[in-house]
């Protein structure tokens, strides 16, 4: 009986390796946050080693996100990180939101929740160092402070005002 239920599992598991998530690899950057504020190279350096595979529109995939379930794990992941922040369509957000997201960027960095230790488990390089998490926090709260200049108090939250009551 055991015999059969490995066998079963195996099967399963060869079946997993035709089924393909789609790919994070579209790479567009036209509504990019460096579109609309400045991001200086060493900020762009850390986002890129730390944050893009998840929070872009191009992921650098390691060899085994070819390899069933570990592609649907990643695949969540990537998608889940996108949703709650997506640097290359950063521009397309409202301003509310933008203020934030960049706000919760600043408490993630501060509560070294991200970027995630799964992440860096695996990918050490992305650890990011006191000085880094200082300069991301720098450039965030710069932007937060542009956007606080430039647009009204109101506009800043990141609720949708509600409908206009019926008459």
């Amino acid at each position: 009986m055991i015999k059969k239920i490995l066998i079963g599992l195996l099967v399963v598991l060869v079946l997993l390796q035709f089924v393909r998530p789609a790919r994070n690899l579209s790479g567009d950057t036209s509504k990019d946050i460096s579109t609309i504020y400045p991001m200086s190279d060493s900020v762009k350096q850390i986002v890129n080693k730390a944050c893009a595979d998840c929070h872009s529109n191009k992921t650098v995939y390691p060899w085994y996100a070819s390899v069933q379930p570990l592609s649907f794990w990643l695949d969540h992941h990537v998608d889940e990180g996108k949703r709650e922040i997506n640097f290359n369509e950063f521009a397309s957000y409202r301003i509310g939101k933008q203020n934030h997201k960049l706000k919760e960027v600043i408490e993630q960095i501060k509560e070294n929740e991200m970027p995630l230790a799964s992440y860096t488990l695996i990918h050490k390089d992305a650890k990011l160092t006191e000085a880094e998490k200082a300069t991301l926090i720098q450039w965030c709260q710069g932007i937060m402070d542009t956007i606080k200049s430039k647009y009204p108090a109101d506009s800043l939250t990141s609720k949708r005002p509600a409908p206009p009551a019926a008459k």
